[in-house]
């Protein structure tokens, strides 16, 4: 099992979108992957009486995160920067939380919502990047 989730350590947008990057991951795979890790944190917040009272709210809505319905400057991290912001409540509440059988179960899912993210990828392949010659980023 990996072990690895995207937000761990010092992580920020770009990690966690080199996360996608790494795992060839379109917006559709991302989104995939996005809507795993927020289900098991709802899950988790909503049958744990005190998360519920400090964090439910950040639920109450369809989306979670400022950058939920828009990608406006973010140039396509999005999905990363929902990611992030997820996975810092996950990192701050949740995973000190968890006993070590609790933390094998979730890399065991972690591990099925790779697979499921990868599925997507091949249904939805992302785009070729285009090919920029060396010093043409002016």
């Amino acid at each position: 099992m990996s072990g690895h989730f995207p937000f761990s350590g010092k992580a920020n947008r770009v990690s966690v979108y080199a996360f996608f990057e790494a795992h060839d991951w379109s917006l559709e795979a991302q989104e995939k992957y996005f809507q795993a890790w927020y289900q098991w944190t709802k899950d988790y917040v909503m049958n744990d009486a005190d998360l519920k009272a400090a964090k439910g709210v950040l639920f109450s809505g369809d989306h979670f995160g400022t950058h939920a319905d828009h990608d406006f400057h973010l140039h396509g991290y999005a999905v990363a920067t929902r990611m992030l912001e997820l996975g810092e409540l996950i990192k701050g509440s949740i995973l000190p939380r968890l006993d070590h059988d609790m933390l094998h179960a979730l890399e065991h899912d972690h591990e099925e919502w790779i697979a499921a993210a990868n599925a997507v990828a091949t249904e939805h392949p992302r785009p070729q990047a285009p090919e920029i010659g060396r010093y043409r980023h002016v």
